[in-house]
This record gives C-alpha cells, structure tokens and sequence, in this order.
C-alpha cells in the first residue's frame, strides 16, 4: 500500500479515511432552521432558539449562529439612516417634475424587484406606461444580469413604439 500511494502521489493517510455519513438529527436542525427563516425572515438566532426550543429541540444559539452563516441566512430588518445619500452622492434632479403625464405612451417605467424562493431569489423587471399604468412588458429570470432586462425593453418598444418622451429634444 505505501509502495501504490507513493507511484501515486497520494497520501497514506486519505487512503485510509472512511467519511461519516451525516446522521438524520445532524441534517434536522439546519432543514428547521431553514424553514422557520423562510417563514420569517426576520427573525434571529435568539428568536429562532426560542421557537426551537418550543417545539422541543433544546439547541444553543452558538450553534445556531454558525448554521445561518454557513447556509448564507441573514436576519431581514430595517437598517439604520437608510434613506440618508452618502457624503458626496451626487442627487440627480427629477425630470417628470414640471411635466403633465395626462396620455398614454408618453412616458415609460421600469422596476426590478427580486423574489425569495426556497433556494436563491427570482428577477422581475416590468416596463410600464405611466399615465395608464399598464404593463407593456415583463421579464423574468433568476440571475440578476442586464439581458433578461433588455429582452423586456426590446419587447416593449417592438410592440408600442418609443415613448414620446424619447421623440424630443428635451428628452434623455
């Protein structure tokens, strides 16, 4: 055997190593733990001990913190000062201000939201008209990259044309 291992370049020692199969009570808590996240996300390692603990789980919250990180579960709150622009953040003036939006396809909107899904999160991107607030297009996609954004766009200006915001000379 050490002879194989050294034509091989392998280390004795992994040759040997049998890895232990995850135990179902080792793979319970983090399927809990995930589960209760996903019913309330904003609920703490504190507060997700206590539900444990309720449903007869006695774990601490020092393993718990550690399966959250490890799982990339992170605790929905409202931040602090977040609607307060960083030192020499440029503020960008509203165009629409002094504008009358009173026909449809005179101006355009686009949102891009994400949703949370059991495993990672969706994309939706919805281009609008902004006096009839009907939806022109929409996108969905599950990476967050500009394509599934453009593919909207496209659809929406082949069916309805540009808006005429685009059409003068005032126009971005």
């Amino acid at each position: 055997m050490k002879k194989q291992c050294e034509l091989l370049k392998v280390n004795r020692s992994s040759i040997y190593y049998r890895p232990k199969a995850h135990s179902e009570a080792d793979l319970a808590l983090p399927r809990r733990i995930d589960e209760l996240h996903l019913e309330r996300p904003f609920l703490g390692s504190r507060r997700i001990r206590d539900r444990l603990a309720r449903e007869g789980m006695k774990v601490n919250r020092k393993r718990i913190q550690p399966l959250m990180r490890q799982m990339g579960l992170l605790t929905m709150y409202p931040k602090r000062r977040t609607s307060q622009p960083a030192p020499g953040h440029k503020i960008y003036p509203y165009l629409l201000r002094d504008l009358t939006i009173d026909r449809p396809n005179q101006v355009w909107a686009a949102d891009l939201c994400y949703i949370p899904m059991a495993k990672g999160n969706l994309y939706l991107v919805v281009i609008m008209d902004w006096a009839s607030r009907k939806v022109l297009s929409w996108e969905l996609s599950n990476t967050c990259d500009t394509a599934f954004c453009l593919t909207a766009l496209e659809r929406a200006l082949g069916t309805y044309g540009r808006p005429e915001i685009f059409n003068t000379d005032q126009g971005a």
